[in-house]
């Protein structure tokens, strides 16, 4: 089951399970109500205005910021250049579940792993592919000598 919701004046199409990247949202919370659904689809294919309340569930995973946009102003011949940067605020939300008409779609709850533990055997393998490379140098280059100024102008042969 799929949902089309409206969150900070766009539209996402989510179904359970997927992470989404919405406009910030005011408070810190666990849990968030999507309350306006504007359309539901089942496996059969069938998508329409839910006839009766509709609401999808989420939850928070993260916050934080996009990468930076550059706004670059100019006018060419009047000296005129002006930079300026912004990066929108967002709030990644996992879909945990959607409800229509009495039927429910749920997520599987991922499995956390802790932050303390490392992974041995993917540690193992990458200590191997480092043993494994060669351990060659790039050659150095000479540099570049200076070329010597001339006095004066070159002599030309007259005609």
């Amino acid at each position: 089951m799929y949902a089309v919701i409206r969150a900070g004046g766009k539209q996402y199409r989510v179904a359970p399970g997927d992470v989404i990247r919405v406009e910030k949202l005011g408070s810190v919370r666990d849990t968030i109500h999507f309350e306006e659904v504007l359309a539901v689809g089942g496996d059969q294919g069938q998508i329409g205005r839910p006839k009766s309340e509709a609401r999808v569930t989420g939850q928070v995973v993260e916050e934080g910021r996009h990468d930076k946009v550059l706004v670059f102003h100019y006018k060419r011949k009047k000296q005129y250049k002006k930079l300026r940067g912004h990066r929108q605020p967002f709030t990644a939300v996992r879909i945990t579940e959607i409800m229509c008409d009495g039927q429910t779609s749920t997520a599987p709850i991922p499995a956390k792993s802790e932050s303390g533990v490392k992974n041995v055997e993917a540690s193992a393998t990458e200590e191997h592919a480092e043993a494994a490379a060669p351990q060659t140098k790039a050659p150095l280059r000479k540099k570049a000598t200076a070329k010597k100024a001339t006095k004066g102008k070159k002599a030309t042969k007259k005609k």
